[in-house]
């Protein structure tokens, strides 16, 4: 097992006793396994949904009304998670944990997400899973949506979009257009495979713009049309751009599906490991419902979309299975967030169905709806099949899973924030982790220490009433405590019953802030300085909050 060690330097690899033995396991392509037992080194498949709430999948939420029986099949034949967190309830945030082991409020990113044409948020010299496993031999492929900054090659100058009058996005002009054509025949110099990934196939974002496929750091094509704002209609949160002609939103989760059964076709017939990192666009707006799901669930067309999703799942595990490596395919599923309130939930929750369960708020929030998330682990094998894991585990922790899964190390510098469930999936019963530290899309921030939760401000923290403006407003209490064990719906603050309790986890949290990581090894700087304590309006927080 790997260890840290306090004084270990930054680039430092720390291994065991054990060390010995697993060089030579390494030199024979094998690592152990349960028991005395040897296996191949495991094909990993890990498919995130976007924006799919944890009541949205029924093994997890059986009073809800949108049938997933094919990530229902993952937990029949592994092991669910109950208490399993996002980083954050927005997306590239989570992303940038999932991939790097590390919160994101430590990098520049400290409340939103990755703007349009924005900047990689990840750095060049950060290790990732896929780099740790490109390292140990694994051939490592992205099938889908980044967010996470492509760096792409030109200035991104006012004269580069549409003009805008009053809201209303107008045409391109031709000189726009031919400025287009130059801007997207550079290759770009910060997507995947610059952050460990052998190859890529995806789009950067569904409802952003370039609207084209990009294949490792080349558009597919030259976006050089303009997809005008009338044709984005009802697709929330669409921005109008550079297009290939005749571009449509429906295709890509067919086509995520096609490329995914391909690539596991490919790699199965090779000696060689394959870690698939397929984030999909979906059931994330635009609702780009292909017409065979539309109206299949009897609910709206969000709960039409889950459907698919689970549908473009199930293609997956089959590719897996007639492949001939189902017995050596480790498949992860998960979401980078919770449920968006804007798809429908209020007509979805009057018919009975709630896609944050029992939990409060949505998308966005510091409340548990918004970063409570279903994941799910199937390891052949090793988890035992139809299991339940009630313990706290994060986002961030693929990267120190892997590293145990090969036994081997990482480095000083890598993984601050993440933690191995290894001992979770060979079935120990026993907390892997104290903390989960929280974050919303507004930066405000929220601290898990065992059963109970405090969030560092007076609302949700992000859209979902009442926000913190309004909750200040009203004269709400600046701080929230709850008993997630006695009250996981967070209704009852127990802030000003527990005031010693409040300055704990305050203390707690800042501690975890200010090391730069929140795991055993050598102090770390954040790249930015972080502030806890983000004002909801100016003068709001006291200098003792």
């Amino acid at each position: 097992m790997t260890t840290h060690r306090e004084d270990a330097q930054p680039d430092e690899v720390i291994r065991s006793d054990a060390d010995s033995e697993q060089a030579q396991c390494e030199v024979h392509g094998r690592v152990r396994g349960m028991g005395s037992t040897q296996r191949t080194r495991p094909n990993i498949v890990y498919i995130l949904a976007d924006d799919l709430g944890y009541g949205d999948v029924s093994c997890l939420n059986p009073e809800g009304k949108i049938p997933t029986p094919n990530i229902d099949r993952i937990a029949a034949q592994g092991m669910r998670f109950t208490d399993a967190h996002a980083t954050s309830s927005v997306c590239s945030p989570s992303r940038y944990s999932i991939l790097t082991g590390r919160y994101n409020w430590r990098s520049s990113l400290q409340k939103g997400i990755v703007g349009v044409y924005g900047d990689p948020l990840i750095a060049a010299d950060r290790l990732t899973v896929a780099g740790l496993l490109r390292q140990n031999g694994y051939a490592t492929a992205c099938i889908g949506k980044w967010h996470l900054g492509q760096g792409w090659d030109f200035d991104l100058t006012e004269d580069f979009l549409p003009s805008n009058r009053n809201g209303d996005f107008l045409e391109a002009t031709p000189e726009q257009k031919a400025r287009w054509r130059e801007a997207f025949s550079r290759p770009t110099t910060g997507g995947p495979t610059t952050r460990g990934f052998d190859s890529y196939f995806g789009v950067d974002v569904p409802n952003w713009p370039p609207y084209c496929y990009i294949e490792n750091d080349r558009t597919v094509g030259i976006p050089s049309e303009f997809l005008p704002a009338r044709l984005l209609t009802n697709n929330q949160a669409s921005i109008p751009g550079p297009a290939r002609a005749a571009w449509y939103f429906e295709q890509l989760l067919p086509e995520f599906g096609r490329r995914a059964e391909n690539l596991i076709s490919e790699h199965a017939r090779t000696e060689r490991p394959f870690f698939l990192y397929m984030p999909l666009t979906s059931p994330h707006t635009p609702l780009a419902v292909n017409e065979e799901w539309k109206g299949r669930s009897g609910l709206n067309l969000y709960a039409d979309f889950v459907m698919e999703t689970d549908a473009i799942v199930g293609r997956v595990l089959k590719a897996i299975e007639e492949s001939g490596v189902e017995d050596n395919t480790i498949v992860m599923f998960a979401s980078d967030n919770g449920c968006a309130h804007y798809i429908g939930v209020k007509d979805l929750e009057a018919k009975g169905h709630f896609p944050s369960a029992h939990y409060r708020g949505y998308k966005s929030d510091a409340w548990d709806g918004g970063h409570r998330i279903p994941f799910i682990v199937r390891w052949p094998g090793i988890t035992e099949p139809g299991s339940t894991c009630d313990q706290l585990v994060c986002l961030s922790d693929l990267l120190a899973t892997c590293a145990d899964m090969l036994e081997t190390g990482l480095p000083g510098d890598a993984g601050e924030d993440s933690v191995s469930i290894v001992p979770l999936l060979r079935g120990e019963n026993h907390p892997v982790r104290r903390y989960v530290v929280h974050h919303s899309i507004e930066g405000k921030f929220a601290i898990r220490d065992g059963g109970w939760k405090l969030v560092l401000c007076p609302g949700s923290g992000g859209w979902t009433e009442p926000n913190d403006r309004t909750a200040a407003e009203k004269g709400l209490p600046p701080v929230q405590l709850y008993d997630m064990d006695a009250d996981p719906g967070e209704l009852n603050n127990l802030q000003a019953a527990r005031p010693e309790l409040v300055a704990q986890l305050v203390r707690s949290l800042e501690e975890q802030v200010f090391a730069g990581r929140s795991t055993p090894g050598p102090s770390r700087t954040n790249d930015v300085p972080v502030d806890i304590w983000k004002e909801t309006v100016p003068g709001f927080w006291e200098a003792d909050a």
